[in-house]
């Protein structure tokens, strides 16, 4: 399907400012909402994807908001293409600034598509091009599909991984077709729900769902040869009692995820837990200073006055025989 890029200002009239504003709202809110995404450096969105909203195709839609295609022109490289998250009007949740300093912390741990820009209605992100991991894990099959399972299944893990880390729970990843993304890379997407004050749960919410409950985890088992479902989890509880490298990686020779020759056990991943509930007590901090209203829109909309600075990742994780010492 061809997709076809639109100016900010048709998404003023119909059919499309029923996504602007999903599930209604006022031409004023309206008008304010589209300031707000053009001053984000977003010009142009595409009504394109795998999920029908109305009349329109959309890339996704949950109980926050509705994520569309859009190009951005902020980051001061050209025009790329990019997903843009719409904060839904009837939303429980007051702003995006939340999930996107989740976001943010996330791609400091190297994990999620990278954070752009942000509002109080919109969340502004990298694309990542690809299929659910259901719709991957169903056209599984034939010559090296047992090394491509591997190869995916090990790299959610490892940034699932490396979530527990940073401190991060997803929240969702229990049905995880949803929210992993396998294209030029697999990637946990859709952080609306993620939060650091509860305990990171990722590597056992992920690893039940792709190895013992779920459609995928009946596609993975005939594609190659996975351990009976109580040493899986065995292993589960020995790494929920100590989430730690060493546990982690016995966890992966469990499931038969080996790394590749040469490469060292746990290569690139922390070892030592970092980050918390702490970091995030004042999502705002990670926004930057709110530098103007934009008109109502149930409350006055908010823009950053500049993106987030990248940071490093978690620092080295000891493994428990050195905590031991």
């Amino acid at each position: 399907m061809r997709r076809r890029f639109l100016p900010i200002s048709c998404l003023l009239g119909e059919p499309y400012s029923a996504v602007l504003g999903f599930p209604r709202a006022t031409k004023r809110q309206l008008r304010a909402r589209a300031r707000e995404l053009g001053s984000l450096g977003v010009g142009k969105i595409s009504f394109w994807g795998q999920t029908q909203l109305g009349i329109l195709r959309v890339l996704g839609k949950g109980h926050v908001g509705v994520v569309v295609l859009g190009r951005w022109s902020g980051g001061g490289g050209g025009c790329r293409t990019v997903a843009v998250k719409i904060r839904r009007t009837d939303s429980q949740r007051a702003s995006l600034a939340g999930e996107s300093a989740l976001l943010r912390k996330a791609n400091g741990a190297g994990v999620g598509p990278r954070f752009l820009a942000g509002s109080r209605n919109f969340l502004v992100m990298e694309y990542l091009e690809g299929r659910r991991i259901s719709d991957w894990a169903a056209g599984l099959g034939g010559r090296g599909a047992a090394a491509e399972a591997k190869a995916v299944l090990g790299a959610v893990l490892d940034d699932c991984f490396r979530l527990d880390m940073c401190g991060i729970d997803h929240g969702e990843l229990s049905v995880i077709s949803k929210h992993v993304v396998v294209g030029r890379r697999a990637a946990v997407v859709d952080f609306e729900s993620a939060s650091t004050g509860r305990r990171a749960s990722n590597i056992t919410s992920a690893a039940q769902s792709v190895y013992i409950g779920s459609g995928i985890a009946k596609r993975v088992a005939r594609i190659y040869r996975v351990p009976p479902r109580q040493e899986i989890i065995g292993a589960l509880r020995r790494y929920k009692r100590d989430p730690s490298l060493e546990n982690y990686n016995a966890l992966r020779a469990v499931l038969r995820l080996q790394r590749a020759a040469g490469a060292p056990p746990g290569a690139g991943l922390p070892r030592r837990p970092g980050g918390g509930a702490r970091a995030l007590q004042d999502p705002g901090r990670f926004l930057g200073s709110t530098t103007r209203r934009l008109g109502p829109d149930g409350a006055a909309a908010e823009r950053t006055a500049a993106p987030f600075r990248r940071r490093g990742g978690a620092a080295p994780l000891k493994t428990a025989a050195e905590r031991r010492r």
